[in-house]
């Protein structure tokens, strides 16, 4: 059985191979039904496919591709015009033998699909009456001759013969053995038939074998049946021997070459992939010791010679890495094949004339990627035949041709590929797409207002959002685009849209190569790190902060002549912040189709090459992380969901540079009363007198005998204190201890701390900065000064954290 099951395994990874560019063949038959080439080569997978589904006893199989082939060889002969309404009755033969083959690949059986309907069909194209015996019968016929009936029956009987057979209790040589008897007496068989349909004066195809030897007896006669040309003839005429059928059947223009190639499980490939991952994470992990190294011995003898070696390493890794992605890659030429079987069938079904220009079919993208675009391009493809093409009758009313046109091109654009599907017809009319919404209650009036065009576009997207006057089998459920966001971004893509009201609609899909390895932007916020996909990074721009405006209650900025969202990444992640006395932001522009975001950072670390990994069970769900990755210095790095991230930014208020270390929605304080200060001095004296002088402002006052004390009040979490006067000589706890301690702690670390103290000297006054004071009054003071101090340090925390 062992033997048995390689042999199907190779029938259906054959089959697949054969059958998989059929519907672009058939569709392009339709549209040139003289290119004998090319009927010849849909004829050959009949043919094969017949051949070996019959070796392998599917009789539903045979059967069907057996009246196939007839309809076929005699369109080859000039007996039959293939015209639509033939075209639809072969289409679905070949949409019957997929879903033969899939359920043989399922249950190593045919059976379970009536084709009979389909049979009859076949048999009246090819002058039959369409009662056609199903092979499920076993009585012997009660007619004799070389008819299509006898040899259902024959064939059945003989099959029936062979499932006796007992391979389990045989050895693999007897299996072996058996295997070739059948085989030879299967070909006696329909070298007999054969001869009988000869004599009966039917047309026959000619055997692989004998092709072949007319081949060598007489190479001069071959372009007899081909097209006159003087150029060789096509390798779909040259019958490949039987391992190599499936490289030669599907030829259409060119000989094909023979290439040794290897079939490798999925498995192994992303388990090479891994690994090749983890080696990119040592490589960035090398060459950060390398620049450690290289600062620490400056100058050493051995640092050139490492310096090669990691240069090495960096490259070498760098191609095995190209190598490995690129033995996942495929043509997205494989997804490409079966829309114009669909844009032919839709024409049809909608009564409209629609020609599909395919270009770029050659360029690659990773497996896993490919297939998980057919879905959506499925949805954008079907929705422009619907809603973009007009009817015959408008375009020429319009003054364009009545065959539309539907142009479906892929290319490489960095380190992402763009598929991009444009249509020439009605276009996409903002006003009535805003209505639209307005009438399903997807948008509000205030949105449509203040809504572009392009914002307007991307409201096809939205759930429940439809067009159509009425639900048919291709469109009007409101469906079918939504599944076309989600999975794009489901594969870190983005889709940007542009028509023309009259003119067209062109869609384009931006995705990145692969999803295992990507290009990312590393930021920071206080000491974590986060890396954005570079894909979704327009820019990255340093601003101002008086550039930051709030309008309500979000905070925007003027980007050239947008005004762009702003959102600090703290904020979203709830990542406590410090005082920040820079006068300057860093934002990084996120692009997600048409809607964009400023994302305040406070730090720029760099473009680096990063792995994706998984976070586990325990940790994965966790809204707008998409994975982790390893940095060259060992730490972990946080990968953004940008998606999630940006859904996430709706619901931050005005605080990307206004809020304090407590996360509240708005810090604006307009009067001192709103103020609490901390008064820590071991004497009772001084505490009296900056409270008096404190008291007038109408601030909330907090004393505190020693530094101990003080950071006892704060580590309770009673007050949200603005400011604190601390003295420097105190037992216990002296004020530059204090100041250290509480610097420890990241939500203090924006707290400004005033030191009031007699120390006049110089040393002092820098030790009193190094421990984190902002200011430094010396005893004595006067009322006044001190109140304009703390005023002005807590009205600085309220502004600009």
């Amino acid at each position: 059985m062992d033997e048995f099951q390689e042999i199907l395994q190779d029938f259906l990874v054959e089959s697949f191979e054969l059958v998989e560019k059929l519907d672009e063949d058939l569709v392009e038959l339709e549209s040139n039904p003289e290119d004998l080439e090319l009927l010849n080569g849909i004829f050959r997978v009949a043919h094969t496919v017949k051949g070996a589904s019959s070796f392998l006893n599917f009789d539903v199989l045979t059967h069907l591709t057996h009246h196939m082939e007839d309809v076929l060889n005699r369109a080859r002969h000039g007996e039959l015009t293939i015209t639509p309404d033939v075209m639809d009755v072969i289409l679905e033969s070949i949409d019957l033998m997929k879903a033969l083959l899939e359920t043989i690949r399922d249950t190593s059986s045919d059976a379970g699909i009536d084709v009979s309907a389909c049979v009859a069909k076949l048999d009246k194209i090819t002058g039959g009456t369409g009662e056609v015996e199903t092979p499920t019968v076993t009585t012997p016929p009660e007619e004799a001759g070389a008819t299509e009936e006898i040899e259902a029956e024959e064939e059945k009987a003989e099959e029936s013969e062979e499932d006796e057979i007992d391979y389990e209790n045989m050895s693999p040589e007897e299996v072996e053995a058996e295997i070739e008897r059948l085989l030879a007496q299967r070909q006696e068989e329909d070298r007999k038939k054969r001869e009988a349909k000869i004599a009966a004066g039917e047309s026959v195809p000619q055997m692989p074998d004998e092709e072949e030897a007319e081949e060598e007896k007489a190479p001069q006669e071959e372009p007899k049946e081909s097209a006159p040309a003087p150029t060789p003839a096509p390798a779909v005429k040259k019958e490949a021997p039987k391992e190599e059928a499936k490289a030669a059947a599907p030829a259409k223009k060119t000989p094909a070459a023979v290439e040794q190639t290897i079939r490798v499980d999925v498995k192994r490939l992303d388990h090479l992939m891994n690994l090749i991952g983890e080696l990119v994470l040592a490589k960035n992990r090398l060459i950060k010791i390398n620049d450690d190294v290289e600062e620490r011995y400056e100058g050493e003898e051995f640092l050139e010679e490492l310096n090669q070696v990691v240069s090495i390493v960096s490259l070498v890794t760098t191609d095995l890495q190209i190598a490995v992605m690129k033995t996942r890659m495929l043509p997205i030429g494989k997804v490409f094949n079966k829309f114009p079987r669909m844009i032919r069938d839709l024409s049809r079904e909608l009564n409209k004339k629609i020609e599909l220009v395919i270009s770029g079919e050659e360029t690659e993208l990773d497996k896993s990627i490919v297939e998980e675009i057919g879905d959506p391009l499925v949805h954008i493809i079907r929705n422009s035949c619907d809603h973009g093409i007009e009817s015959p009758d408008e375009r020429l009313a319009k003054g364009k041709p009545e065959t539309g046109t539907i142009a479906l091109k892929a290319y490489n654009e960095g380190n992402q590929i763009v598929i991009q599907i444009d249509d020439d017809g009605k276009g996409l009319d903002p006003e009535m797409l805003k209505n639209k919404s307005l009438e399903k209650g997807i948008i509000t009036e205030k949105e449509a207002d203040s809504m572009s065009d392009k914002e307007a576009y991307a409201l096809i997207f939205k759930p429940g959002f439809s067009t159509a006057a009425a639900v048919t089998n291709v469109s009007g459920r409101g469906v079918g685009m939504d599944v076309v966001k989600t999975n794009i971004e489901k594969l870190n893509g983005i889709i940007d849209i542009d028509s023309e009201v009259g003119k067209g609609t062109s869609i384009k899909l931006k995705i990145p190569l692969t999803l295992a390895i990507i290009q990312a932007l590393l930021v920071g916020v206080q000491e974590e790190h986060y890396a954005i996909p570079l894909a979704s990074v327009l820019e990255t721009v340093r601003i101002s902060k008086d550039e930051i405006y709030t309008v309500e209650g979000k905070n925007v900025m003027r980007l050239r002549d947008d005004v762009l969202s702003l959102v600090h990444i703290g904020d979203i992640f709830e990542v406590e912040r410090i005082l920040d006395a820079s006068e300057h932001a860093y934002v990084v522009v996120l692009g997600l189709g048409t809607s964009k975001l400023g994302l305040i950072v406070d730090t720029l670390v760099g473009q680096e090459e990063i792995v994706i990994k998984s976070l586990g069970d325990y940790l994965k769900g966790i809204e707008g992380i998409a994975g982790a990755t390893i940095r060259g210095d060992g730490g972990v790095t946080l990968i953004v969901d940008v998606v999630a991230l940006m859904n996430m930014a709706k619901d931050v208020k005005a605080s990307a540079v206004s809020e304090g270390s407590e996360g509240s929605a708005s810090n604006e304080k307009t009067k001192a009363s709103d103020y609490t200060v901390m008064i820590v001095d071991d004497s009772k004296t001084d505490r009296t007198i900056m409270r008096k002088a404190l008291e007038p402002m109408g601030v909330t006052l907090v004393e505190a005998s020693d530094g101990q004390e003080a950071l006892g009040i704060l580590k309770s979490g009673d007050y949200n204190f603005d400011a604190m006067l601390i003295d420097i000589e105190m037992p216990r706890m002296d004020g530059y201890t204090l100041a250290n301690e509480i610097k420890k702690y990241n939500r203090y670390k924006n707290l400004p701390l005033i030191a009031v103290t007699s120390r006049t000297s110089k040393a002092d006054r820098m030790r009193g900065v190094e421990s984190g004071m902002v200011e430094y009054i010396t005893k004595p003071y006067s009322a006044d000064y001190l109140a304009s101090v703390v005023q002005r340090n807590v009205n600085f925390k309220a502004e600009f954290l």
